[in-house]
C-alpha cells in the first residue's frame, strides 16, 4: 500500500485525483503501477487501478491477471471493478472506502457479485487513514474544489 501511496502522491502533480494502484504478481513483484491520470491524458478511463492493470497485462504480456493482486488507496469504482472481473484478478486490496462511487462492498460489491463470471477476494482498510486524508485534503483545498 505504501508504494500506491507513492504513486496517489505523484498524480498530485497534474492535479489529478490522488488515487494510486500497483498490481503484484505471485513472487510478490510489482509488474504494474498506475496513478490517476484523467486530467493528465484527458481519459476519462485513465483511474490508477486501469493504468496499472494495462502495465502488468503488458508485462506479462497476458491479459489474464490471474494470481496477482491489485493494491489501490480507494475502493474501486464501477468501471474498474468491471476491469478486474474481466482481468480474473483474484484479489484486491484498498484503503479508503469510497462512500459515494465504490464498488467493492460500500455502494455496490461488484467484486464478489456471484451472478458475474469471476469473484475477487476483498481485503478493505488499509492505511485507511492515510489513504483517506490524502483524499480529504485534496478535496478541501478551494482552487481543487471548484474544478471538481
Amino acid at each position: 500500500m505504501r508504494l500506491a501511496l507513492d504513486e496517489a502522491r505523484a498524480a498530485l502533480a497534474t492535479a489529478d485525483v490522488p488515487v494510486g494502484a500497483v498490481v503484484v504478481d505471485a513472487a510478490g513483484r510489482v509488474i504494474g503501477r498506475g496513478r490517476n491520470e484523467r486530467e493528465l491524458s484527458h481519459d476519462p478511463t485513465a483511474h490508477a487501478e486501469i493504468v496499472a492493470m494495462r502495465q502488468a497485462a503488458a508485462a506479462t504480456a497476458d491479459w489474464h491477471l490471474t494470481g496477482c493482486t491489485l493494491v489501490v488507496t480507494l475502493e474501486p469504482c464501477v468501471m474498474c471493478a468491471g476491469a478486474i472481473v474481466a482481468a480474473r484478478v483474484p484479489v484486491v486490496v484498498f484503503g479508503a472506502w469510497d462512500e459515494k462511487a465504490g464498488a467493492s462492498g460500500s455502494v455496490y460489491d461488484v467484486l464478489r457479485d456471484r451472478r458475474l463470471n469471476h469473484r475477487a477476494e476483498v481485503i478493505a482498510g488499509v492505511l485507511e487513514v492515510e489513504c483517506g486524508e490524502m483524499l480529504r485534503e485534496f478535496f478541501e483545498d478551494p482552487a481543487r474544489r471548484a474544478i471538481r
